[in-house]
């Protein structure tokens, strides 16, 4: 009995649509409308918001360690500068030393590298590249070109794909070749 009661109230399309004045059922449709609009408008943000916290987590966890890896970079470079600075005869007077050092710069460079961190090892006579050199100063030197590299004062260090601090060049500001 309840479904023949049900099925009684049903009404069909047209004979709702009589019931209905023709303004009233165009106004419902723009609602409709209007309501299937902010919808998908809510579904595509959300989805944006999704997309946008995934790129924002994958960031964090490749270059969240950026500030502690750029705070390790002046390390590197004091044990570089240490080791430049050895003579035969220090390495003949303190070998264990020497050797201390060695072992400690290549260990801090496997970590980094471990972590994302490479060097960026212009050599004397490359192309300056602005992207991932600095350059510190200009001078004109015989037999090199503008623009080549004539001195390498630091390395520099990309953090994955990003630059976590450039090398710090001098150019040659040859204007001949």
């Amino acid at each position: 009995m309840a479904q023949d009661q049900a099925g009684s109230n049903d009404l069909k399309l047209e004979e709702f649509e009589e019931f209905i004045e023709a303004g009233e059922l165009e106004a419902l449709r723009a609602e409709r409308d209007e309501m299937r609009d902010k919808f998908m408008r809510a579904l595509a943000d959300a989805e944006n918001a999704r997309k946008r916290g995934e790129r924002d987590r994958r960031e964090a966890e490749q270059f969240g360690g950026s500030r502690l890896a750029r705070d390790m970079l002046p390390v590197y470079d004091n044990l570089r500068r240490a080791l430049n600075v050895v003579t035969d005869e220090n390495r003949a007077q303190s070998p264990a030393l020497i050797e201390g050092i060695e072992l400690t710069l290549r260990e801090l460079l496997s970590v980094l590298t471990k972590h994302g961190v490479t060097p960026i090892m212009p050599e004397i006579g490359d192309t300056f590249d602005p992207q991932q050199h600095q350059a510190m100063f200009e001078a004109p030197v015989p037999g090199t070109k503008a623009g080549q590299i004539i001195q390498v004062m630091t390395e520099g260090f990309l953090l994955h794909d990003r630059l976590l601090r450039p090398a710090q060049v001098g150019v040659s500001s040859n204007t001949q070749g």
